[in-house]
């Protein structure tokens, strides 16, 4: 059973920055792309980042520009840089696997908050 356990959210001003942290609690990230999620209050969980097992990454476009997906294989962990934040990326902040082969079920965490308010 894998464990991903997110940290690194908080509550920041408009135009502040947060890094994000994944630890998988075993190295996946040699099978399986690996995605950065968001769910905003009264919203569907989306997908906001991806990096593949290759190292390419792929962001959604409200987010092109301003966060960056990176990985450090020996330390089975995965972060998101988020600069210049916008209140409406406020959202519980997931990673899972990405697609085709995920989200897996199981291995959903807690999640970090992010709040992004004045």
């Amino acid at each position: 059973q894998v464990q991903l356990v997110e940290s690194g959210g908080g509550l920041v001003h408009p135009g502040g920055s947060l890094r994000l942290s994944c630890a998988a609690s075993r190295d996946i990230f040699r099978f399986y792309a690996m995605g950065w999620y968001r769910q905003a209050l009264g919203k569907q969980r989306e997908l906001v980042a991806g990096i593949t097992s290759g190292g390419d990454t792929n962001y959604q476009e409200s987010v092109q520009g301003r966060f960056t997906l990176s990985r450090d294989s020996a330390k089975n962990t995965v972060y998101l840089q988020m600069n210049n934040l916008k209140p409406e990326d406020t959202a519980v902040y997931y990673c899972n696997v990405a697609p085709p082969d995920g989200p897996i079920y199981a291995y959903w965490g807690q999640g970090t908050q992010v709040t992004v308010s004045s």
